[in-house]
């Protein structure tokens, strides 16, 4: 005879899991705490540039926690600056156009053109610790995953509705109340699809900053990165398969871990008057959320911090003083120290420049010529790369934005495959290309599409979703036909995130255009034409007046594009494409 379970059995059964769940956090809290202070013990030994790279399966789990704790340093520094940097942009209009300028330089310069500079200035800073050589390591990748953060929180600030900004005028919020109850929650979606682009990228950086040749000098230190491109060169195919293997099991481990959860909690600060009846779920989030720890103890050491900070903004007269809200648009004067710092940053700027100039004197003609042939044929595969990402990546990103069905399916999919980083598959492509006989022409194209699709189909992705339901619910009601729920409601909802996704995605594309225009596989080099290919033979072969130039060239180009294309852009999404209530 089966009895059913007392009532205090079933009690004690469903209190036992909150213990499991906190048991669980601090063994994850501990093993992250081991894996910085092994990290911490390797960086603080003596200096050894080449590292000798095992290609034993049981050197595997090393390799990954000195690259994941890499990436997730870079990827801290990353989102502080991202976000501070585009705070300022936006709430600056002198510095405004400025910064944005150089803000599309930056995030299109491929990250070998940094990678000189960044690893010699912390070998000097740091000369007898291997922590000179692994910051310099660090801040490349973060050379690959800050900018389209940047951009993301950016345009976020710039395309907030109009109504909640007085709102917060309204209520006399201070400008930390403000941050945090306004201008985070609404940058939060774009924030973490950009998150999940922008640590793909720090995998790409990854690839070429663990293992790289400057000059005369080797560096080469213990990775993931530098452990498939050895097995590359080797043609180790096993050691090859593993690695990629391993790289995958992260991968997926950390978008169920982390990804899944923080899309399903930034579902929360959707823009909308009527409350969704799908929303994202995460089985993650919910085991988190039952955890007594993490539901407790945060929110009380938070309280305790916060509570003062908001008596004392309590009685300052920003919080006392309703202002216009226009006045923080204003334009003054300018402060003598801002005017100071200006022609001091002028100053640094004209004499950068004099050096450069100094530099180049030893270019040649036949250098010049061929270095404006690439830069044709690296413009070209850009912009074809970008529009052949932009014809498959905004249907399906807006199908994946739409339908929680569609969705539940398709995003998990496209989360890891965005997040295995596209120089993992280049070893494997090229050794394709190899065998078939072909070469890197048409071929650098595909090789481009890898590192920049997911730019575009993550930003479309969250613009769709940010899109209110209460919208999408209209013009079911009003019947709309298909062509015009896209040309009234998708593409004006999605636009400010698709033209940051193409921003951001025609930058991953000159990254990518170093590895896809040369690489060397299986004792060969390959190579097509273009600025990339000029890019990674100079470094190889320490060129640095070559290397500057074809970086010059980059950058003008960019401006160009800038002013005459995404600038005008952007200032469509910020009049006529803005959310207002």
């Amino acid at each position: 005879m089966n009895l059913p379970h007392p009532l205090a059995r079933s009690l004690v059964t469903a209190r036992t899991w909150p213990f499991v769940i906190d048991v669980g956090v601090a063994a994850c809290g501990l093993a992250i705490f081991f894996s910085f202070i092994s990290t911490g013990e390797y960086w603080l030994s003596k200096p050894l540039p080449v590292v000798p790279i095992s290609h034993s399966i049981s050197a595997l789990p090393a390799y990954a926690v000195y690259s994941l704790t890499r990436m997730a340093i870079a990827y801290v520094i990353s989102l502080v600056f991202a976000i501070t940097y585009g705070y300022t942009a936006a709430y600056s209009p002198r510095l405004e156009a400025w910064m944005i300028a150089v803000l599309d330089i930056l995030q299109s310069i491929p990250v070998l053109s940094f990678l000189p500079p960044v690893v010699l200035a912390m070998v000097a800073l740091i000369p007898g610790h291997q922590l000179g050589i692994e910051l310099g390591v660090i801040l490349l990748i973060f050379t690959g995953q800050v900018w389209n953060l940047a951009f993301s929180f950016y345009s976020s600030l710039k395309s907030m509705p109009k109504e909640m900004v007085e709102a917060s005028r309204i209520y006399r919020y201070s400008a930390w109340q403000r941050f945090w109850q306004l201008e985070m929650p609404n940058a939060a979606i774009g924030l973490v699809w950009n998150s999940i682009v922008s640590v793909a990228n720090g995998w790409f950086a990854l690839m070429a900053c663990e293992m790289f040749t400057m000059g005369a000098r080797n560096f080469q230190l213990p990775g993931l990165g530098s452990y498939l491109q050895t097995a590359a060169v080797n043609s180790d195919m096993h050691a090859l398969i593993a690695g990629l293997a391993v790289v995958i099991l992260i991968v997926v481990a950390t978008d169920q871990l982390l990804w899944r959860p923080l899309i399903a909690w930034s579902d929360k600060f959707k823009f909308e008057q009527v409350e969704s009846a799908d929303r994202v779920g995460s089985p993650i989030l919910e085991l988190l959320r039952r955890s007594s720890l993490l539901s407790s103890l945060p929110s009380r050491c938070w309280n305790r911090i916060e509570e003062p900070i908001y008596r004392r903004m309590a009685k300052t007269k920003e919080c006392r003083v309703v202002h216009p809200l226009d006045e923080g648009q204003a334009r003054g004067k300018g402060s003598a120290g801002l005017w100071t710092l200006a022609i001091a940053a002028a100053c640094i700027v004209a004499w950068g420049a004099s050096q450069a100039i100094f530099m180049l004197r030893t270019v040649t003609l036949a250098d010049l010529r061929v270095l404006l042939e690439g830069a044709g044929a690296t413009f070209l595969r850009v912009n074809a790369a970008l529009l052949l990402s932009a014809l498959w990546t905004v249907p399906v990103g807006v199908a994946i934005g739409f339908n929680p069905r569609f969705a539940r399916y398709v995003q998990p999919v496209a989360q890891v495959l965005a997040s295995i980083p596209a120089t993992a598959f280049f070893p494997i492509l090229l050794i394709g290309l190899v065998k078939i006989g072909g070469g890197l022409g048409i071929g650098s194209i595909a090789l481009m599409l890898l590192g920049t699709q997911w730019y575009i189909l993550f930003n479309v992705i969250a613009g769709a979703m940010s899109i209110p339901s209460d919208l999408r619910e209209v013009t079911s009601l009003f019947h709309f036909t298909r062509w015009q729920r896209w040309t009234k409601l998708i593409l004006p909802g999605i636009f400010p995130y698709l033209i940051t996704g193409m921003v951001t995605a025609s930058g991953g594309a000159w990254n990518a255009s170093v590895f896809a225009e040369y690489s060397h596989v299986q004792d060969r080099t390959l190579q097509t034409i273009g600025l990339g290919a000029q890019i990674d033979a100079a470094t190889d072969s320490g060129r640095f007046p070559i290397l500057l130039l074809a970086t010059i060239l980059i950058s003008l180009m960019v401006v160009t594009m800038n002013r005459l294309v995404w600038r005008r852009l952007y200032r469509l999404a910020e009049t006529r494409y803005k959310l207002e209530g």
